[in-house]
């Protein structure tokens, strides 16, 4: 997966691509200016190929939402713990209902606008320590995390998009940012998956993706867990029996260097069990990454091929109907307020790779 230099194609970008080996897009806040001109660009990028390559962003809401004029602003996902835990009869089931509008808000909109899947929901733990993390999670309770990330996916799902599981097995204990550092879990297997785990495992078949952690988790493996076998293939595929589509994380990021270069750590990711692997914002080295691998015989795999395509968006509602919707309209009502007694953070993000 592979992104884009600006709001519209280069003759650079259509080449890239063009490229055997990419398989899908993401995009950035970089790659936005107004809802006409991403739905133009969306075109541009679908009618590249056949089958299209599927267009991915990171939109979570709160800090994470990459397009903002002309889309709703979604609160972070705390204020939907917080809301979970107000001591009121209809607390649970209210929070769950913002959940779920939020998930339909963030995939109706997309979807109009040409874009396939978001890397969300997030479901790490928020301990108080990460950054990272933050007020991206839901809450540090696991069944809460479940509850409402499964609410999120529904709502995601009825709009007729796809979700991603994020950071596998779990990224918010940790302090350090995977972005610039290389981060270390220390904690026993039987810790991690009796807590941090918990949503993967509980949501596993509900899941269409997951993006593991560039972290490392000493007692189990010494490769973060987006480059372990045991992870990915061992627990993930198969204690979990997830089906879906297993994108790596950044390979620019830190956490992700010490597999070596870009070829490096795009193998050790590929034999460790990821279906995709993403190289954001450097197309110097996207290009020698995909030469490399060209070179030493990688070509696009027929499972690959089939498991991305339930990444494929399901319009239930066309952009230009948007505005009329009822339901889009009831779920935007329900977004908005919650925004605004949650004080949705205005700042759009733009870090060195994904979140």
């Amino acid at each position: 997966m592979a992104d884009v230099v600006g709001l519209e194609l280069s003759p650079d970008d259509i080449k890239r691509l063009q490229h055997p080996l990419i398989g899908a897009v993401i995009l950035f806040a970089r790659n936005y200016q107004s809802p006409d001109q991403l739905k133009k660009l969306t075109a541009s990028i679908h009618g590249l190929r056949e089958p299209s390559l599927p267009i991915a962003v990171d939109h979570e809401g709160g800090r994470v939402q990459r397009f903002r004029e002309g889309f709703t602003a979604i609160p972070p996902m705390r204020t939907l713990g917080e809301h979970w835990q107000q001591s009121t009869a209809d607390a649970e089931s209210d929070a769950k209902r913002v959940a779920e509008a939020c998930g339909y808000v963030i995939g109706a909109e997309l979807v109009a606008h040409g874009v396939d899947f978001t890397f969300a929901p997030v479901l790490d733990l928020d301990w108080g320590e990460s950054g990272v993390i933050g007020d991206r999670s839901f809450h540090r309770s696991p069944a809460i995390v479940t509850a409402l990330a499964r609410e999120l996916m529904n709502g995601m799902r009825a709009a007729g998009m796809a979700n991603c599981g994020k950071h596998y097995p779990g990224h918010g204990y940790v302090r350090a940012d995977s972005h610039h550092e290389i981060p270390h879990d220390a904690r026993s297997l039987a810790d991690i998956s009796a807590d941090d785990m918990m949503p993967f495992s509980e949501l596993a078949n509900e899941l269409d993706s997951v993006m593991p952690a560039h972290v490392i988790y000493d007692q189990i493996d010494s490769q973060p867990a987006g480059f372990s076998a045991f992870w990915l293939q061992q627990k993930l595929r198969g204690e979990l029996a997830f089906k879906g589509v297993i994108f790596s994380d950044d390979l620019t990021m830190e956490g992700a260097s010490v597999a070596g270069g870009m070829v490096a750590r795009a193998e050790v990711a590929f034999a460790a069990g990821c279906d995709m692997v993403l190289l954001c914002n450097d197309p110097v080295r996207c290009d020698e990454l995909l030469n490399g691998l060209w070179a030493a015989g990688y070509r696009a795999r027929p499972e690959t091929s089939q498991h991305l395509a339930r990444m494929r968006a399901r319009p239930n509602v066309s952009g230009a109907a948007l505005a009329d919707d009822a339901r889009y309209l009831a779920a935007r009502s329900i977004v908005l307020a919650a925004a605004a007694a949650g004080g949705a953070e205005r700042v759009a993000t733009e870090s060195s790779g994904i979140d």
